[in-house]
């Protein structure tokens, strides 16, 4: 039996276009933030150049884009897409600011709800007077 490293066939993965609501200078920053990065850890050579990467992550975030889609598409492993995905979402992370100074922040400027990840989970109701939505906070 000999052993091939190629697909056979037809990987049956659909390719989907999609159209990115983000900034050509949003894209310049992630794109400038992950070459620094790979220039300051010595990576020699990626499968696909920095800009291609961003695309695909932010596809990835923004869009909501399922990764078995961006690996077919792409001719690159889902592994590395999930790589891709974490090591440039570390990278955002770094340049936040902490959450206590932008808490803080808001605050100074009399803000009252600070909504973080965008998800609100609704829980049980309260029974009584305070019969009213409540969210967990979370």
């Amino acid at each position: 039996m000999k052993r091939v490293n190629e697909p056979a066939g037809d990987t049956g993965f659909p390719v989907h276009q999609c159209r990115l609501p983000v900034s050509r200078r949003t894209n310049e920053y992630c794109t400038d933030l992950l070459s620094r990065h790979l220039k300051t850890i010595g990576s020699r050579w990626r499968v696909l150049p920095p800009g291609r990467i961003v695309v695909i992550v932010l596809a990835l975030l923004r869009h909501d884009q399922r990764i078995a889609d961006m690996v077919g598409g792409n001719a690159v492993g889902d592994t590395t897409v999930r790589r891709w995905r974490d090591e440039l979402i570390s990278l955002l992370a770094a340049r936040a600011p902490r959450l206590d100074r932008a808490l803080k922040k808001v605050a100074k400027r009399g803000g009252e709800v600070v909504l973080i990840d965008g998800t609100l989970i609704p829980t049980v109701r309260r029974t009584g007077r305070a019969n009213r939505p409540n969210y967990s906070g979370k």
